[in-house]
């Protein structure tokens, strides 16, 4: 492998494990703590312990390893290889969280902050992810399945998904709480959409490789 190649795939890597780091960082410090839940598989599970009592460590495995299958399907193998480094960077980097504690304040009384940071850790986090053409869960799997066979923006496909869960959540969740869940699983998508599709401008007269 030439010095380029290398180089190439330390960058697509790093990033990958970048944006699983700040999305592990976000929901152990603000999610975690403070009660705002998610969308997409992550609330599938919680919806399906609370009404029919399966332990999310069973349904999240078996979730998850139906939108990696179709993934693999649809997007190729590449894609399965990254959300495999992603998955375990992800995993790695939360149990680290643990170990250290939480280094931010504790936002529960602040459920609009709370949802704001949460929102822009998450979207940047998994945005990072995605771009790099990984996903750190089956909710990142789900979204970009949903994008390709839609030919949608990535953004729809994450507020698809993760308001429908989201409204099933009101049979067991408060409005008031669900509404804040709303206003981060609305930021987070937005984002993941806008950090997915960045390209930093170029500069003025220069050249693209395929015009030099």
């Amino acid at each position: 492998m030439d010095t380029k190649r290398r180089g190439e795939v330390l960058r697509h890597y790093g990033l990958l494990l970048l944006g699983v780091a700040i999305l592990a960082f976000g929901l152990y410090n603000v999610h975690s703590r403070t009660a705002i839940t998610e969308g997409g598989v992550l609330g599938m599970t919680l919806l399906l312990q609370h009404w029919f009592h399966w332990s999310p460590g069973v349904t999240s495995f078996f979730l998850n390893a139906i939108c990696y299958l179709v993934g693999l399907r649809l997007l190729g193998r590449a894609f399965l290889k990254n959300a495999a480094v992603a998955s375990v960077g992800f995993s790695l980097f939360y149990r680290i969280f643990e170990h250290w504690g939480y280094v931010l304040p504790d936002l529960t009384p602040w459920p609009l902050a709370a949802s704001l940071l949460g929102g822009l850790l998450v979207g940047v986090g998994v945005g990072l992810v995605v771009r790099e053409g990984g996903a750190s869960g089956g909710d990142d799997a789900l979204a970009l399945i949903l994008a390709k066979v839609f030919r949608c923006r990535i953004s729809a496909a994450y507020l698809a998904t993760d308001l429908t869960v989201l409204l099933l959540s009101l049979s067991y969740i408060p409005v008031r709480r669900i509404l804040y869940s709303l206003l981060t699983v609305t930021l987070s998508s937005l984002l993941i959409d806008r950090v997915q599709n960045f390209r930093l401008p170029r500069r003025r007269g220069a050249q693209a490789p395929d015009e030099a």
